[in-house]
């Protein structure tokens, strides 16, 4: 058993160390460190790359055990597809709750100030008061700030990944109140009601857009879970748009109009501020 698990654990090691040297350290453009970060999976762009892999090999396998050649093309094609999207949804969780703890990181960071702290004392107060995402962005720059690096330059980097302009405005806060002085506590109140604001204004209009996003979502799974399950119940049924030219043409259409409507719907319940 030990020798078993000692030879996957190699050939897992080699798999991901030939992929890293394909692929370098950072990953490729889409499935990147920066994307992995964001969407807080502490995995090297190597190891998820050679997960996907193997989850499309053995979507290729059982897709051509039930609808052949064609069904193995379309279920490997599905896996990254199916990675992306969890990378997505896991990301835009992630800002959202990180955006919800901003007013209280506000009301830490000035009280730590007002009771004398430096900025970056009060960030390291506040890592212990938080859970992820903000524990692990307040980690990032105290850390970073002991190496030497300008803590606003990490601020701004995380406010890009984490795709947060108010936090931004904290970092660009920081900054001006470094280069001119003043109450840094009264600007943080300040930066704080205006964020609390915001956040009002964008849970309404969540709200009023959670209907057409529910409908976006059924109305995208709803063809390819359709399709699944007449793959599994009757495979005969269904096999004929794999093997037959009309078939296969009729597939290729729907998933071009499949896409092109779930660029559409996407943008139409959008919402940008």
């Amino acid at each position: 058993m030990e020798s078993q698990h000692s030879l996957l654990t190699r050939f897992s090691g080699a798999a991901v160390g030939a992929v890293e040297r394909g692929v370098g350290f950072q990953g490729g453009r889409l499935f990147n460190r920066a994307a992995l970060q964001a969407a807080g999976l502490k995995m090297a762009p190597a190891e998820f790359l050679v997960l996907l892999l193997s989850g499309a090999v053995v979507a290729g396998f059982l897709g051509f055990v039930a609808m052949g050649p064609v069904g193995a093309i379309l279920l490997a094609l599905i896996v990254p597809i199916v990675g992306w999207a969890v990378l997505s949804m896991r990301a835009s969780k992630r800002r959202g709750f990180f955006d919800t703890q901003l007013p209280d990181l506000l009301m830490t960071l000035s009280g730590s100030l007002r009771a004398g702290h430096s900025v970056m004392r009060a960030f390291d107060s506040a890592i212990r008061e938080f859970e992820s995402p903000m524990s692990e962005e307040l980690s990032r720059i105290v850390n970073e700030a002991r190496v030497g690096r300008d803590p606003e330059l990490t601020m701004m980097e995380i406010a890009k990944r984490m795709g947060s302009e108010d936090f931004a405005w904290i970092a660009e806060a920081i900054l001006i109140n470094r280069e001119v002085g003043g109450d840094l506590a009264q600007v943080l109140d300040q930066v704080g009601e205006t964020i609390n604001e915001r956040a009002q204004i964008k849970g309404q209009v969540r709200a009023l857009a959670a209907e057409g996003k529910l409908s976006a979502y059924i109305l995208i799974a709803l063809p390819v879970g359709l399709s699944l399950m007449l793959g599994i119940i009757n495979p005969t049924y269904i096999g004929t748009l794999f093997t037959h030219i009309i078939g296969i043409f009729m597939l290729i259409t729907a998933v071009v109009m499949l896409i092109i409507g779930s660029i559409w719907m996407s943008r139409t319940i959008q919402i940008k501020f």
